[in-house]
């Protein structure tokens, strides 16, 4: 076991963008970088504190576990022992190819990023003890792709036994997958794929494919696949090992790992993901767009998220795509997890972090991290006593789930599990408070529209 008092490189990536929301300084790039930070305040090795073991966001293709907005310090001194994770990302961490496949003796290629995080977990069960962690108490938590990753852990079997709670944070998959070799739900298979990509970075598809994307340097991967961001292998391939059904299906059929969950999304999710070129500028060419998409259930759409006028159709984008990505994903995730008797813990973020543009931003994607991590401290913001309220709240939430399968103690609010009948949640915002029903009709929508993306493949 390597030690070392200063962060490993991060997995290779192509940077944000210098504007946007999301950019850090570049960090130091290598394929040696399967490494993990640890933070822990226990004195002795004996101590057996729960442990949480943060998977990073960055659509699988960005990000490490050195982001300082994930330093550990304070949830250590809240008394978990906490770790911080890389894995591999874009089309190294997720690329399949039928050459690959045929040298697996699973005959399966691609999920190399959840296998990375299956070892970051086996790691943390050898070694935790070590650091004054339970081994017996780990718990996993991630943002976005993260919470993706999360998600993905609680599906499959080969992470039967790793941890014994999860939080996901703004992240489910619970939509169509891809498959490793079927195309269905109109995606391409994922060896398709990978042949269409081997081909950006000018690989034939003979007989010596492997030998030269081996050969390949990961800067003209990165180079390529950032050219081609439409090629990305996300959220996992159905590949009959480490998925061996769809993440629906597992969890509909209550096969996934049975451990409680804390999961959840925020208020404005698509104002920093959402490039404003993408918004149909009338409300005549969002029709159009909406009568491609949703067929016969547009009318349906236009109930829950009417537009009117012109000037509707930023709002009504913003809104349907921060539920469709984020707010259903999260409530299938609870609800399945309780129908399967798994208890399960539903939260609603809409603090808006007080940044010069909060007007513009509002509680955008990721704007919990520093309340989760109880970071403000290390963020440029300045914050109100409200934003000081919701990160010891929400901290502390984190850390008694992480200690005792059950978020709730004496002096905060009461949090009940969630249940599909009266469906509470807990809200964190200017007051927090438990309220019900969180964006029912419009998650209802989302139901009926991906049970008919379902009913033909």
């Amino acid at each position: 076991m390597k030690v070392f008092d200063q962060y490993g490189a991060a997995c290779p990536q192509a940077p944000y963008p210098a504007g946007s929301i999301y950019f850090n300084k570049p960090e130091k790039l290598s394929e040696d970088c399967l490494c993990l930070n640890v933070w822990t305040g226990a004195k002795k090795a004996n101590e057996k504190r729960p442990v949480m073991v943060w998977i990073h966001g960055g659509a699988l293709t960005r990000g490490s576990g050195a982001n300082p907005i994930y330093d550990g310090a304070a949830l250590a001194a809240k008394g978990v022992v906490l770790v911080t994770i890389n894995y591999r990302l874009g089309p190294l961490g997720y690329f399949a190819h039928p050459a690959l496949s045929a040298e697996s003796k699973h005959s399966a290629s691609g999920n190399y990023g959840v296998l990375d995080q299956i070892a970051a977990l086996k790691w943390v069960q050898r070694n935790i003890a070590a650091f004054g962690g339970d081994p017996d108490r780990v718990t996993i938590f991630g943002e976005s792709a993260g919470s993706w990753s999360v998600c993905a852990l609680v599906a499959t079997p080969l992470a039967k036994g790793l941890f014994h709670r999860a939080i996901g944070e703004s992240g489910g998959v619970f939509a169509p997958m891809q498959f490793l070799k079927e195309k269905k739900f109109g995606s391409s298979s994922a060896e398709d794929g990978g042949k269409s990509f081997a081909k950006a970075l000018a690989v034939d598809d003979g007989p010596d494919a492997l030998k030269q994307l081996r050969a390949k340097s990961y800067e003209e991967i990165i180079e390529a696949f950032d050219k081609q961001r439409a090629a990305t292998w996300a959220r996992g391939t159905v590949d009959g090992w480490v998925f061996p059904e769809e993440i629906n299906s597992i969890f509909a059929a209550g096969k996934q790992n049975k451990v409680p969950v804390i999961v959840g999304s925020n208020a404005d999710e698509g104002t920093s993901l959402v490039a404003p070129g993408l918004i149909p500028k009338s409300a005549e060419a969002f029709k159009t767009y909406l009568k491609g998409r949703f067929g016969s259930l547009m009318n349906d759409y236009l109930q829950i998220y009417p537009v009117n006028s012109d000037a509707d159709v930023r709002d009504a984008y913003l809104h349907s795509f921060r539920d469709e990505t984020f707010t259903w994903q999260m409530r299938t995730w609870a609800r399945m997890s309780a129908k399967s008797q798994t208890k399960a813990w539903l939260y609603f973020f809409s603090q808006a972090p007080p940044r010069p543009d909060k007007n513009i931003y509002g509680a955008y994607h990721a704007a919990e991290i520093a309340y989760a991590f109880d970071n403000l401290h290390l963020t440029s913001l300045k914050p109100e006593k409200s934003d000081i309220d919701v990160a010891k709240t929400m901290s502390d939430f984190w850390v008694n789930f992480a200690a005792t399968g059950n978020p709730n103690r004496k002096g905060l609010p009461a949090w009940n599990t969630y249940d599909e009948k009266s469906e509470p949640f807990m809200e964190f915002g200017s007051s927090i408070k438990e309220g019900k029903s969180l964006l029912k009709k419009e998650c209802d929508f989302y139901d009926k529209w991906f049970a008919s993306r379902r009913a033909n493949p």
